[in-house]
């Protein structure tokens, strides 16, 4: 389990710097010669058709609507999984993840309102909110040895109660006029992809294909498509195959025969395995190495020129900067002094400090609820609060905890 956790937080961290080196690309590229044809390519049309269906979006909304729903897709299998077999099914390592997480959200999002309140940016107060995975799980690979596995653990799970509540503040406040009879749709789908789970399908083909269905109909409710994903991740079953392999015990004499044998064993174990793991492990490359740096490149581009730095940037920049850190500091400690959580094997509260310092690196969640709450230069003004407070963050903590020294507290 040990083994298979740091695999997870290893391919995370990778994909962090090649999410890095996509926005700076990509800033750079909105600050060239090249402007033009970046944002050019940002309003390419894409047009899929299947029958009598026909959906028509440029290429910054195919990224962001349908790209995007599939890394929320892994969100919620990670969440799911998480709350089943993970850190967040101990009562008291969960409660500590789920304070520091409420605290993360709400002091960042209260920030934000105290600068913006009534003016043409309040909007924006979900921007600060979302911790950004893979990107801070990047910060700590980069530390080694020096931040306990503990410690990482304890940021993954924030970071993934952080995205489920990023996920909510979307389909709650981000949301259009709604369709009830899209809605109604969607609701028939979903009690289709119930259903699979109930009679024990374990082949992800209809739940992938329904999914998409589901996808349809959530878009044209008004809800962000996005949630589409979240939903049917939790509609997955993580119920193992329960067939075991007999293997006859001795030496074998055949090479032949054992070969046979330890095929079927290899086919026995991927079927045993629940459909919630092989999705997960079958979208983690594509999510962590092509979806997300795609998303950053067609979201980080901003041009400065010209641009005003007002009370959406500043925001931003503070409530991911001062909001984060504070927040989690805050709430975990309450957490903990009321016997509801315990801190981590290890860890002081200066590491705390410094993973909610490493938790202000917001990008993906925030520059994409970014773009749901505004257009033009309002959109501009809160990447440029988000770009720089995550690269501040970054190095920020991480001299916080190589001068904490997490692993020699308590």
């Amino acid at each position: 389990m040990k083994r298979l956790l740091e695999q997870f937080l290893e391919s995370e961290a990778k994909g962090g710097v090649l999410l890095f080196f996509a926005a700076l690309f990509a800033f750079a590229l909105a600050n060239s010669p090249a402007a033009g044809a970046y944002f050019a390519l940002r309003e390419v049309p894409v047009a899929v058709r299947f029958g009598g269906f026909h959906l028509e979006k440029d290429l910054l909304h195919f990224v962001n609507d349908f790209l995007m729903a599939i890394f929320f897709l892994l969100v919620g299998l990670e969440l799911k999984r998480e709350l089943t077999t993970g850190e967040l099914r101990e009562p008291r390592r969960a409660a500590l993840a789920i304070a520091a997480a409420l605290g993360g959200m709400a002091v960042p999002a209260l920030l934000y309102t105290a600068l913006n309140a009534g003016g043409p940016g309040a909007a924006g107060w979900g921007v600060p909110m979302a911790t950004d995975i893979a990107f801070a799980l990047g910060v700590l690979a980069l530390l080694g040895k020096r931040v306990p596995l503990s410690l990482k653990v304890f940021l993954t799970a924030l970071a993934i109660v952080d995205d489920l509540g990023a996920v909510l503040v979307i389909a709650l406040f981000y949301t259009a006029k709604l369709s009830v009879p899209a809605l109604l749709k969607a609701g028939l789908v979903y009690l289709g992809l119930l259903g699979l789970g109930r009679l024990g399908v374990r082949n992800l083909a209809p739940y992938l294909l329904l999914g998409l269905v589901l996808w349809f109909f959530v878009l044209k409710s008004g809800i962000h498509a996005t949630v589409a994903g979240v939903l049917l991740a939790f509609a997955i079953p993580l119920a193992t195959g329960r067939k075991a392999l007999a293997v006859a015990s001795g030496p074998e004499a055949d090479p032949e025969e054992a070969e046979a044998r330890l095929e079927a064993i290899e086919a026995e174990a991927a079927r045993a395995q629940s459909p919630l793991h092989r999705l997960e492990h079958l979208l983690h490359p594509w999510v962590a190495y092509g979806i997300l740096p795609v998303f950053a490149f067609m979201n980080a581009g901003v041009a400065l020129g010209g641009l005003a730095i007002g009370p959406v940037a500043l925001g931003a920049f503070l409530g991911l900067l001062l909001g984060k850190p504070l927040g989690i500091l805050a709430f975990a400690y309450l957490a903990v002094r009321a016997g509801l959580a315990r801190l981590p094997d290890g860890v002081g509260w200066g590491a705390i400090l410094g993973v909610g310092t490493v938790a202000g690196i917001g990008f993906t969640m925030a520059l994409f609820i970014a773009g749901l709450a505004f257009s033009g230069e309002l959109l501009d003004q809160a990447k440029v609060g988000v770009l720089s407070a995550s690269v501040v963050a970054a190095v920020l903590g991480s001299l916080l905890l190589l001068a904490l020294r997490p692993a020699r507290q308590m």
